[in-house]
């Protein structure tokens, strides 16, 4: 699991430490990652900032998205066990 935002590596940091979470933050200050997902969420941060649109893939290793949740509140994210069932879902061979 990744993380991608628009803040800096120090913002990403403390809210990582903050939230008690171990997985990788990367900062992406210049939008260049998420404008190529098309993710940008033009002046939804603090001040009217730009920021990355909530959104969630999962990828498998072939690089094909298999799920995406998408959503416009910077507040709503997928939850876990809605992502546990897109995974299993996709590890389950397809039925002739």
């Amino acid at each position: 699991m990744v993380a991608i935002s628009v803040d800096t590596p120090e913002i990403n940091r403390r809210q990582r430490q903050k939230l008690g979470y171990t997985y990788t933050f990367l900062s992406d200050p210049e939008a260049e990652v998420i404008r190529r997902y098309d993710l940008l969420h033009r002046g939804a941060g603090p001040k009217d900032t730009d920021i990355a649109r909530p959104a969630e893939f999962l990828i498998d290793s072939s690089g094909t998205i298999r799920w995406v949740n998408l959503t416009e509140n910077i507040a709503v994210r997928a939850r876990p066990e809605q992502l546990l069932e897109a995974y299993e879902q996709t590890e389950q061979p397809a039925s002739h």
